[in-house]
């Protein structure tokens, strides 16, 4: 069974940065793609960052680009979001997410993992 391990959440003071760390595992495949979602009170779950395939290639929100950044290490199935010049509506659920295959036929299965809070607030 595909688990997704989240940590790194916390309270930052507004221009504060924190770094969330995901690692995936239970399951022989890699993940093809994993990224970090965010949800806050009252909002849709929003994309906020992931890293895409063998090349690693990435995808931001727009929001984020040029404070956060994802990166990701094969070895160990797991993704980071670094996160910087934090304000206040960059508060919410942060949820790691990863694409792995699995499954009969197989197929490419969304995984979640429980989430971690991050509070930007002075």
């Amino acid at each position: 069974q595909v688990q997704l391990v989240e940590s790194g959440g916390g309270l930052v003071q507004p221009g504060g940065s924190l770094r969330l760390s995901c690692a995936a595992s239970g399951s022989i495949f890699r993940p093809n793609a994993m990224g970090w979602y965010r949800q806050a009170p009252g909002k849709q779950r929003e994309l906020v960052a992931a890293v895409i395939g063998d090349d690693g290639s990435t995808n931001y929100a727009d929001s984020v680009k040029g404070r956060f950044t994802i990166s990701r290490d094969n070895a160990k199935n797991a993704v980071y979001l670094q996160m910087s010049s934090l304000q206040p509506e960059n508060t919410a659920v942060y949820s790691c997410n990863a694409l792995i295959v699995g499954g009969v036929p197989l197929r490419p299965i969304d995984h979640w993992g429980q989430g971690t809070q991050v509070t930007v607030s002075s």
